[in-house]
């Protein structure tokens, strides 16, 4: 039996087209002579469309079900977003990097991955893995990884740590070529870590004790190595470790290295002149700046009146080459601050002046308290000048200091031992200022992306492993911001600036993007966190049809379509 499709188009008498609608249930047969005979069963022109395609179907031999009894919508795991990071991973050669083959590799890896997208604690993570509310555990064979296992797998990745730096260095650090260096920390839970202590706290936690880490970058802020130190370490002995690190670790003879102004101290500058090849790039602290100012120094104004920076020689830094910069806008912020922490100085001031001349307070000592608590609140104390006596308080401003100190406003100077020849005054300038790459890096670590603070640890190495995988974490998130850049809003096309003492502006491109939250192909720009975060609604499906397991992908969103056009491939099905 068959439908035959028996309508027809008719033209009626006022030219107008119709179809006569004529659909018949049909059985095919041979007449007793051999010959093909159609038999109409049924006329069916009355029945719904979907109803008489269903009804051909079935005599086709298909077999129709409902769908509500027939699909069974098993699970429903995120997957873009690791998606995402392993395409990424893949790119970079990350598992190559970390090691041979094995189980501790891919539990090291999924560490890694994890925390680029999920940065959450390692029990955490298992559990993540475990429960199945990822692909990537069960992808990387990772979801039954025990404790004990994820444990190991820190201490082997520990174990190669030098191996993987060094892979990395010979990547992005060359011969005569410039490498980044500073130092941060984070403050430590508990009281057990071998390695806490207390000491300056680049997050603000006062009172706790912390760990401290130097990661070591190429110019563009890519991670090349990072050590951990005691919690008390000082700016000056990590960087030493660094440059052990650059010539034993990594077989770099040549190199320039690039540090704070508290990170390559006098001391460290006579270490490096004892080991030709190394140069320098830093700049002096406020009082060395002061004595070139002084007395008719070589540092006047008047080296500014034609540009922002100027090339000077002194004899107390023989051999190396001082470029002054002068910043209009540093000036003016600086200044602006200054005035407004002196003025909240002065309203505490006035607080206790008045609880003086009311009574309130009298002992000189307990005023002496109060004072001190008040001018030291805000770093300002040099500024100002107060009289104690019993029962009585005054202050003014120390007027001659602030201008002392306003003169300076928005000077810095480069100090770099690099001949002309091979770095000039604004290489120099742009060298010291490519510092805000590292900066980044620790903010993408600590803040932004990777929540490396607080620690949680209190074995050394595996204090260690830690920091290692949030650094390794780094480096794959640089790549993954750089490739996805246009979804977010991330500057492309950053201007060089009219010099390099100049700020850095955004572009007309950036500007644009900012205005109107989308790009100029329509698609809604968003943070790189929230970009991960609708990545990973891009699900990876698990469909029971006929008794059968089949998975699929849900649609991708064009936001997702284009974030993987950007990484250069398809929505991978399983990471593999």
């Amino acid at each position: 039996m068959h439908i035959d499709n028996a309508s027809r188009q008719y033209k009626t008498a006022d030219g107008e087209r119709r179809t006569s609608r004529c659909y018949l249930l049909r059985r095919s047969y041979r007449d007793e002579q051999g010959r093909p005979r159609n038999q109409t069963l049924a006329n069916l022109s009355a029945l719904p469309d979907p109803v008489i395609e269903a009804l051909g179907k079935m005599l086709g031999g298909a077999i129709l079900v409902n769908p509500d009894d027939a699909f069974e919508v098993k699970r429903s795991v995120p997957h873009g977003d690791v998606a995402a990071a392993h395409v990424m991973a893949s790119r970079v050669g990350l598992r190559a990097l970390l090691g041979p083959a094995g189980r501790e590799r891919d539990i090291a890896y999924a560490l890694v991955v994890s925390r680029a997208v999920r940065p959450e604690s390692k029990l955490s993570t298992a559990r993540w893995w475990a429960a199945g509310d990822t692909s990537l555990g069960a992808d990387l064979g990772v979801a039954d990884a025990s404790t004990d296992e994820v444990y190991a797998a820190m201490d082997w990745l520990v174990a190669r740590q030098r191996e993987t730096e060094k892979k990395l260095a010979a990547r992005h650090l060359s011969e005569g070529g410039i490498a980044m260096f500073d130092l941060s920390s984070s403050w430590v839970e508990g009281s057990k870590c071998e390695l806490a202590e207390f000491g300056y706290s680049r997050d603000g936690k006062r009172g706790r004790r912390q760990i401290e880490y130097g990661l070591l970058t190429d110019p563009e802020g890519r991670p090349v190595a990072v050590d951990v130190f005691p919690g008390a370490t000082g700016d000056p002995e990590s960087f030493k470790t660094a440059i052990t690190r650059v010539r034993a670790d990594f077989g770099i003879e040549r190199l320039i290295m690039v540090g704070d102004r508290g990170m390559i101290t006098g001391t460290r500058i006579d270490d490096l002149r004892k080991l030709p090849g190394m140069g320098w790039v830093t700049a002096l602290k406020a009082p060395a700046i002061a004595k070139l100012a002084a007395d008719d120094g070589p540092l006047q104004m008047s080296l500014f009146d034609t540009q922002n920076f100027a090339e000077i020689t002194h004899p107390d830094y023989p051999g190396e080459r001082l470029v002054c910069c002068h910043n209009p806008v540093l000036e003016a912020d600086r200044a602006r601050t200054r005035e407004d922490l002196l003025a909240a100085t002065e309203a505490e001031l006035e607080k206790v002046r008045r609880a003086v001349t009311a009574g309130r307070l009298k002992d000189p000592d307990k005023i002496g308290i109060r004072v001190g608590r008040v001018i030291n609140k805000y770093k300002v104390a040099k500024h100002f000048i107060t009289d104690i006596a019993a029962g009585q308080f005054s202050y003014r401003r120390d007027e001659d200091k602030i201008a002392a100190e306003a003169f300076l406003d928005g000077i810095y100077v480069i100090r770099t031992s690099v001949p002309a020849s091979i770095l000039d005054a604004p290489g120099a300038v742009a060298a010291y200022k490519n510092l805000k790459h590292v900066e980044r890096d620790f903010r993408i670590t600590k803040a932004d992306d990777l929540d490396l603070r607080p620690i949680h640890h209190y074995l050394a190495d595996r204090v260690r492993g830690h920091v290692l995988i949030c650094m390794l974490a780094c480096y794959l998130t640089w790549h993954l911001r750089q490739a996805l850049a246009e979804l977010t809003f991330t500057d492309q096309h950053i201007p060089a600036p009219a010099d390099p003492v100049a700020p850095a502006r955004r572009s007309p491109q950036a500007r644009a993007k900012d205005a109107a939250k989308h790009t100029p192909g329509g698609l809604p720009v968003t943070s790189y966190q929230d970009l991960v975060a609708h990545l990973a609604t891009l699900t990876r499906q698990t469909i029971v049809f006929a008794g059968q397991n089949i998975e699929k992908l849900t649609t991708p969103t064009p936001v997702q379509a284009r974030a993987f056009e950007l990484l250069g491939a398809t929505v991978p099905l399983a990471i593999s």
